[in-house]
């Protein structure tokens, strides 16, 4: 909801309530919902070509992405990690 570092004077921030008011403002803004976990099914990021207008969902560490965001997403990439911790922190 807010930015460190005041990120926030520079960067556009939007908070969705739900999963479904998020897919709804991409579809809305024309962007390509992309699901990114390691999962299962999930095409390596680095072997696909992404949209040029692309909304990419994280999940929460430890349940990772969530059905309702894999459901939405156009698709869903992983992102290759090493070692025995399976966690992406985005800033």
């Amino acid at each position: 909801r807010r930015g460190a570092m005041v990120t926030d004077r520079y960067q556009r921030l939007r908070h969705h309530d739900t999963t479904a008011e998020l897919l709804a403002f991409a579809a809305d803004a024309g962007l390509a919902a992309v699901a990114v976990d390691n999962i299962p099914g999930a095409s390596r990021i680095e072997d696909v070509e992404l949209p040029r207008e692309t909304l990419l969902i994280f999940g929460a560490e430890g349940p990772g992405i969530t059905d309702d965001a894999k459901a939405g997403a156009r698709l869903t990439v992983s992102i290759a990690q090493f070692g025995s911790t399976r966690s992406i922190n985005a800033a």
